[in-house]
């Protein structure tokens, strides 16, 4: 019996399924052809599957206003897209048209806004949540922000020393200026530190609050911030630090009438294997439940729930395909299939905080398959990937390299953050050039659209950015 590459798939997961199947053999990303692609521009190149963002924008929202209503939940839910995932005009505005609000984190973010406000993006009326360590510059152009008429932009502290210098501007602002505390959370236990270096601690902001704010005509406290970076997951380190939140949120409240929504940072994790399970439906419900009971039961009004969702938002519209140039047996035991790019560059995730992907074949789906780890290009010990989330080991088709087609090898779901983490359009480890940057969209009738972003770097804009 032959051992192939597809019933290695179709005996471990349900296959096809959303996103990936066959097509004469062929992968495909969401009904695009990836072997057209590969012959119209080559390979390496990135690609960007714009209407995966509006799904998942449309999901989060249907799934939570149902909770909402399932709860008889009083207050709203407001989806925030965090643009520091991903800062391309393309990805913003494909969010913006689905009636996101933004989550800033620097200075140079709202100078994105206004361009945002100047293109017909977004208006006025847009909630934007600024977070991040407030410098000079940030918050003068928040205070701008204001005073241009933003009048949902909400100023989120990060410690009690940045009050002062925002009471500095909130007076010359004429009018309330608008705040949200963030808490300080306890961090997993495996984390090399103990308590967060983001936000105030928990049992300092009730006193905070009532001897440096409540009496403050210049400012509106209207956000309680309660972030975990790992996500909002089903295990009892999150249910822990979320009712802690919840407590306080109703301590805060009952002191702050004028407080009126509670910011669940955070967000939902991705499929990053193609045996991945996570019940949205489920712990939405939870969520909203739990606040509703919390609430309920202390008599206080239900807030507006806010979430700011990044990698959830645009990462599984992201792919990167490569070319295996050859394969190396390097012992009896390991087998290297080397890329036509650094994995250092392209997937900096990988390297840095040995984040997965799914990693899928193109083409080569029937013949047999083997244990292999994936080289790149560059000359350093660290350019590899060679374990799956779900399996550890990684399984590719075996292939002759004088065959007529190389083997074509995808990364999936990477489209967070890791442009901002390589550098796009900068240099690159080893001078190796940035890919191709593919867009896809659909227009009004349902047909796929591609086209370049931009052309792979070429090594005249490597020099002149090095000065030569």
């Amino acid at each position: 019996m032959k051992n192939t590459y597809f019933d290695l798939i179709d005996q471990s997961y349900y296959f096809p399924q959303k996103g990936f199947d066959l097509r004469d053999g062929y992968l495909t990303f969401y009904g695009v052809s990836l072997k057209y692609l590969v012959e119209k521009y080559g390979t390496p190149f990135k690609l960007m599957y714009l209407p995966r963002i509006g799904e998942q924008i449309k999901k989060a929202k249907n799934l939570f206003n149902r909770s909402i209503k399932k709860n008889r939940y009083q207050g709203k839910y407001y989806y925030a897209y965090c643009t520091k995932c991903c800062h391309f005009s393309y990805v913003v505005k494909t969010a913006a048209r689905e009636g996101v609000q933004l989550e800033t984190s620097s200075s140079f973010d709202i100078d994105l806004i206004y361009k945002l406000y100047e293109e017909g993006d977004i208006d006025k009326k847009i909630i934007l949540i600024h977070n991040g360590y407030k410098t000079e510059e940030y918050l003068q152009k928040i205070t701008q922000l204001n005073h241009d008429g933003f009048y949902n932009s909400i100023l989120i502290l990060d410690s009690k020393s940045e009050l002062n210098r925002v009471r500095n501007y909130a007076k010359r602002l004429g009018k309330p200026l608008k705040i949200g505390i963030r808490m300080a959370i306890n961090e997993e236990p495996q984390s090399a530190y103990y308590t967060s270096r983001l936000g105030i601690r928990a049992n300092e902001i009730l006193d905070f609050y009532t001897n440096e704010i409540k009496e403050d005509p210049n400012i509106c406290l209207k956000m309680l911030h309660f972030f975990i970076d790992s996500g909002i997951r089903d295990n009892m380190y999150y249910w822990g630090e979320f009712q802690k939140a919840i407590k306080l949120f109703i301590d805060l409240k009952l002191i702050c009438p004028e407080m009126k929504a509670l910011n669940l940072g955070g967000g939902f994790p991705i499929r990053n294997n193609l045996g991945f399970e996570y019940d949205y439906e489920y712990i939405i419900n939870e969520l909203v439940g739990n606040i509703s009971i919390a609430c309920k039961e202390a008599e206080v009004e239900e807030p507006d729930i806010f979430t700011e969702f990044g990698k959830y938002t645009v990462g599984e519209s992201g792919a990167i395909i490569f070319s295996v140039l050859e394969q190396k047996a390097q012992n009896d035991t390991e087998t290297w299939y080397m890329v036509d790019n650094s994995l250092m560059n392209t997937i900096p995730d990988a390297w840095s905080i040995n984040e997965k992907f799914i990693l899928l074949p193109v083409n080569k789906w029937h013949n047999e398959y083997t244990r292999v780890h994936i080289g790149g290009i560059s000359c350093d010990h660290s350019d590899y990937y060679n374990s799956e989330d779900l399996n550890q080991q990684i399984f590719l088709p075996q292939f002759n390299d004088g065959d007529k087609e190389p083997l074509y090898v995808g990364f999936f779901h990477t489209g967070a953050y890791q442009d901002s983490i390589s550098g796009y359009g900068g240099i690159k480890h080893c001078l190796i050039p940035s890919p191709r940057l593919i867009v896809i969209d659909r227009d009004e009738k349902g047909n796929f659209q591609d086209s370049v972003y931009r052309k792979e770097q070429t090594v005249d804009e490597m020099l002149e950015i090095l000065g030569y």
